[in-house]
């Protein structure tokens, strides 16, 4: 799984001009859970909204066929049907209804993503709305098939390893899962933008990703949702380049560790403060530390916890960098130390 996970990361070098295409382009993202009744939906993007008129509230734990209507071919209903039970992908052209009950054609794209047993957890759904307009930015099956395959391999590393086998999402509880799966999949989409923008400056495009830029930009957007009055949010972020599979991770990392400061650590208080610090270590590699002067993590209460979605995430995340984490709780607030080694100066040499 770990050495599948490498190759998918890295090939996102090979497939820049498809993930281009995904973030300019009108293509929904859908995501359900075959685990619990009637495989809801429990996350769909911007473009699914404009695309059907359905908001996310509206359509978030309902199973998808509300977007089918009196002409969709059963033919291609019957299809999707049988791929999702035999856990197979699937592409078909099928009729779907907008909110509005305008009908349009929608060319649908569906693969399982699996556990390391092969049982499916989570499927993806890609969707473009066909049209006969002239002069409309094309999207061709090979395209949008590379899409589906790089945004797979990458939902997989997170969805997979915080996946309970055990257990079902709860269809009456699922806020964890609304919640954070946004956040997640707009980090890799900032990672993915860093790299376009690495490649653009860069005369070979295989350096890596300055990570000092893209943990900037990942963290002040994790404050600007999360954060509230009265709590300040202090960056310093060393420059640096690092791999893509190590950007992907630190930055999912940061994402998880600045988002629980800012939701658990001002329980009760009017005002506080959220520091993060990304340095490069004069031995090799980098430390971050996010501090907060909040209610501090209770000393029975181990973090990450392999209790939630987020520790077992962080904990994964951490494990394929070979990385050490350090938890201190002060009289108030509680400091995070990740230290990551990663040789920063082989990586800045590359390609030079």
């Amino acid at each position: 799984m770990a050495e599948q996970q490498r190759r998918a990361l890295s090939a996102i070098l090979d497939d820049r001009d498809a993930l281009d295409g995904f973030s300019r382009l009108a293509i929904s993202m859908i995501i359900t859970n075959p685990l619990a009744p009637d495989n809801p939906i429990v996350y769909v993007n911007d473009a699914f909204e404009r695309t059907t008129g359905y908001s996310r509230t509206a359509v978030i734990g309902r199973n998808c066929r509300f977007l089918q209507g009196e002409r969709t071919d059963k033919r291609d209903v019957d299809k999707l049907r049988a791929a999702i039970a035999t856990g197979d992908d699937v592409a078909v052209d099928i009729l779907n209804y907008r909110a509005s009950g305008e009908p349009f054609t929608n060319r649908l794209i569906i693969a399982p993503i699996s556990d390391e047993t092969g049982r499916p957890i989570y499927f993806l759904g890609l969707q473009k709305e066909l049209r006969d307009t002239s002069g409309e930015t094309s999207l061709s099956d090979m395209r949008l098939d590379a899409i589906r395959s790089r945004v797979r391999e990458d939902l997989a590393m997170i969805l997979s390893s915080i996946g309970e086998p055990e257990r079902r999402l709860s269809i009456d509880d699922p806020l964890t899962e609304i919640d954070a799966l946004p956040r997640r999949l707009e980090c890799l989409q900032l990672v993915y933008e860093e790299l376009r923008l690495n490649d653009e400056d860069s005369a070979t495009g295989r350096a890596g990703i300055e990570l000092g830029a893209l943990m900037s930009r990942i963290a002040s957007n994790v404050a600007h949702h999360a954060g509230r009055p009265g709590v300040r949010f202090v960056q310093q972020v060393d420059q640096m380049q690092v791999s893509v599979e190590t950007a992907v991770r630190v930055a999912l990392i940061l994402s998880e560790t600045v988002s629980n400061a800012f939701t658990h650590a001002f329980d009760g208080l009017d005002r506080g403060y959220v520091e993060l610090r990304i340095a490069r270590l004069a031995a090799g590699g980098l430390r971050m530390t996010i501090s907060d002067d909040g209610v501090g993590i209770p000393a029975k209460i181990d973090w990450p916890s392999a209790a939630t979605r987020g520790g077992r995430l962080i904990a994964s995340l951490l494990d394929g960098l070979d990385a050490t984490i350090n938890v201190a709780r002060g009289a108030a607030g509680t400091v995070v130390m990740i230290d990551v080694p990663v040789d920063l100066h082989d990586l800045e040499n590359k390609g030079a």
